[in-house]
């Protein structure tokens, strides 16, 4: 049934030009479904393709066109220029305000932060990404121009690698996508919400995803993980590592990732200082989040709280309360506010004008399959040329052969359209030949300049040769990409700014009094790695320790049930502990085994060398290694603000580990060697080192095959002439142990 039509009021004559329209000035009824079909799906699909997805060169139309307008505009390398200069040129291309367009130059600017990799070199106030009330200055006073790195988005663009087409007025010709020669839609993060549809890709660090691409393009089945570790956000942060979630975002392109913010506890000045901050959050919804929990009564910790950002970056000051513990209120905030909050990722791409979810992997394989295409045409347009400049070569060594007959032939014709004919007739070449050899210059019409001309053949032919072989062989083609990808990586790559924190490190302290009990302990720890925590009443009623067979006790130490333990093993790594986590023995067991009690890897032979029991992370450790170095560093850097249970790269490990000291004050040390030499040496006299790793300082000259076996302290140590074992500089070899001495070290060592 035809729809039924209805008679609109107002005057029918309002078409000047007297056309007549089909349908004019009714109201037609019309099927929900057909209107939208019709007439949204059409802005629907304008959004997705042409405005909020980005493509896989990693940019979406409006970054594109105004990069490559500024690329036109030779800001590649020249000065800055105004920024609604460069706005109004973009204009050409891109039919926005330019309120529009300036805002896209904003977040790609060095100044605004909002970009891992920045594609605009800034001058002025562009704001900052942190900030909410932080407004950007009008495009007149600030001033702009393309990054280095942005001619590795430009290159070989004149050659034909993409597809240009016409503007929207048909006036100029605009790339589809620009020929990066890194996978850029993996470096910086990208949003967007198109209809029905979303796209959020998370930043990774530029060296690590060229390292990845590398190792993609050798291996396509490698593992992610060891290439690639995580996002890495411009603001920096904390990246709170849970290897499932970063898997599923790796496999699916979606998944959730948790970043919190960085912070340092003043204990002086009670204040807590917030210099880095989630991504996804502003200085602004922080300080309004806290605020409302200070009026709530859920933050009574907090006395004060504000902004206090410069030149120098951001920065959030709270003030605490008297007796308050900082760590523990931060652990607070972080589940109360957003000093801790997820990117969600959606890794959203068009592809052939098509919008598809992909992993990492998906990602690496289009975009490798975009670049070969870049390069091959690239390479196939000089061999277009090379092939024309040959072809021209073979015309012009012809001549070679009859100079005077060429300007016998061009002289003797009459008419100037015959001297093209005639030229061909003449030398058998073909019409570009002849063209190519008749606007040759008089002075240039002499053997020399023929002879250096032609002599381009051979090199020629061989460079032809070789741009056919690249086209031929996907290899090579391969090859020039990791050249060009390794090139980036060491030209532009900078280290991470978002530190990588293990989830499962990152446990939430409760926010109450430490109700452990606490009195005094003895604790034992013996060579083989067996721990014994003993009351001292326990102590006076027991007899002789149980030990392994071979075992002895290698430290005692009286301290607290509170007490912090850390035990360093032979592969570098140090486990963190609490003597309340044992129970109360007696003398009469073995213990607990602490590589078993600690899940260390025993599969691989690693096992507790040293124990430092501490209270308050107050002195110095100093380790002695087999080799004759020392390392003596602050104890503080084994102090951790979250309850971490496992610390990597806790010791050095070039030399086994003989013997460690607590230093509370300086203290004398015997150290001992297999071939029977002592050694005096005070640890004032071991430069402090501010790595935990170091590895040391030489105290003891060994010779071949001599190592250290023991290092004792020196009141301990009984010598008839201990003078004899000092020396004024180090490193010294020592003294061989005299025979009276040596019967009471050994007594000792025993």
């Amino acid at each position: 049934m035809p729809p039924r039509k209805k008679k609109t009021t107002g005057s029918t004559n309002r078409n000047p030009s007297n056309v007549k329209v089909e349908n004019a000035g009714l109201v037609l009824e019309q099927p929900i479904t057909e209107t939208l079909e019709t007439n949204y799906m059409p802005y629907a699909m304008s959004v997705i393709v042409s405005r909020a997805i980005p493509e896989i060169d990693g940019f979406k139309p409006s970054h594109r066109k105004l990069l490559y307008t500024m690329y036109k505009m030779g800001l590649l390398s020249g000065a800055r220029v105004k920024s609604a200069n460069a706005v109004g040129a973009t204009m050409k291309l891109n039919p926005h305000g330019d309120a529009a367009i300036y805002e896209t130059m904003v977040r790609m600017a060095r100044s605004n932060e909002s970009l891992l990799v920045p594609y605009v070199d800034s001058k002025g106030n562009f704001g900052k990404v942190y900030s909410r009330d932080m407004a950007y200055a009008a495009s007149r006073y600030t001033e702009v121009k393309l990054e280095k790195i942005c001619a590795e988005l430009f290159k070989d663009i004149d050659k034909d690698t993409v597809d240009f087409q016409d503007n929207y007025d048909n006036t100029m010709k605009e790339p589809t996508l620009l020929p990066t020669t890194f996978p850029a839609v993996l470096v910086n993060a990208n949003t967007g919400i198109a209809v029905g549809m979303a796209s959020s890709i998370c930043p990774f660090n530029l060296k690590e995803v060229c390292e990845t691409a590398v190792a993609f393009l050798k291996d396509e089945d490698c593992d992610l993980f060891d290439t690639l570790h995580g996002p890495d956000f411009p603001g920096g942060g904390l990246l709170l590592y849970d290897e499932r979630a970063l898997r599923t975002v790796y496999e699916t392109g979606r998944g959730s990732l948790k970043v919190r913010a960085k912070y340092s506890y003043e204990k002086k000045e009670n204040r807590i200082e917030i210099t880095e901050i989630p991504y996804t959050t502003t200085i602004e919804a922080i300080i309004d989040k806290v605020v409302d929990l200070i009026k709530s009564g859920k933050a009574r910790e907090v006395s004060d709280i504000r902004d206090e950002s410069d030149l120098n970056g951001l920065k959030i000051a709270i003030d605490l309360k008297r007796g308050v513990d900082g760590d523990l209120l931060m652990q607070k905030l972080f589940r109360m506010t957003p000093l801790q909050d997820s990117f969600a990722c959606n890794f959203n791409v068009l592809i052939a004008g098509t919008p598809r979810v992909m992993g990492v992997k998906e990602l690496l394989s289009e975009w490798t399959a975009f670049r070969t295409e870049c390069i091959k045409r690239g390479i196939y347009y000089d061999l277009c040329k090379k092939k024309e400049k040959l072809h021209l070569l073979k015309g012009l060594q012809k001549i070679l052969l009859d100079i005077d007959k060429a300007v016998r032939i061009v002289r003797d014709t009459e008419e100037d359209r015959e001297v093209i004919p005639n030229l061909m007739v003449g030398f058998g070449i073909d019409e570009i030949q002849a063209e190519f050899v008749a606007d040759i210059k008089l002075r240039h019409l002499n053997k020399e300049y023929i002879l250096n001309r032609t002599s381009e053949l051979s090199a020629l032919k061989d460079e032809i040769a070789d741009m056919q072989d690249i086209l031929e062989r996907p290899a090579r083609v391969r090859k020039l990409m990791i050249e060009d990808l390794k090139r980036v990586a060491a030209t532009y790559g900078k280290e991470r700014r978002t530190e990588i924190l293990d989830a499962s490190e990152a446990e939430e302290a409760q926010v109450v009094l430490d109700e452990t009990p606490d009195y005094p302990v003895h604790l034992f720890f013996t060579e083989e790695g067996y721990f014994k925590k003993i009351t001292p009443a326990s102590l006076r009623m027991s007899g002789e320790h149980k030990l392994k067979e071979g075992d002895r006790i290698s430290m005692e130490v009286e301290a607290t049930n509170r007490t912090e333990l850390i035990f360093l093993t032979n592969l570098g790594q140090a486990y963190k502990t609490k003597a309340s986590e044992f129970d109360d023995t007696k003398a009469s067991v073995m213990g607990d085994y602490i590589p078993a009690k600690l899940g260390m890897d025993t599969e691989h032979g690693e096992r507790a060398v040293f124990m430092i029991a501490t209270a308050d992370y107050k002195g110095n450790v100093v380790l002695f290694f087999e080799n004759g170095k020392a390392a003596r560093f602050p104890l503080s850097l084994y102090e951790t603000k979250t309850n971490r249970k496992k610390l990597v790269g806790a010791l050095s490990v070039e030399s086994p580990l003989v013997a460690g000291f607590v230093e509370t004050e300086p203290k004398e040390l015997c150290m001992i060697s297999s071939s029977l030499k002592l050694l005096i040496v005070n640890t004032a006299l071991i430069s402090l080192k501010q790595t935990k790793a170091t590895k040391g300082v030489q105290l003891m000259t060994l010779r071949k095959k001599a190592i250290i076996t023991d290092v004792l302290e020196k009141e301990h140590v009984q010598l008839d002439n201990e003078h004899r074992y000092r020396s004024k500089n180090l490193p010294a070899a020592g003294a061989t142990i005299s025979e009276e001495d040596l019967g009471r070290q050994l007594s000792l060592v025993e």
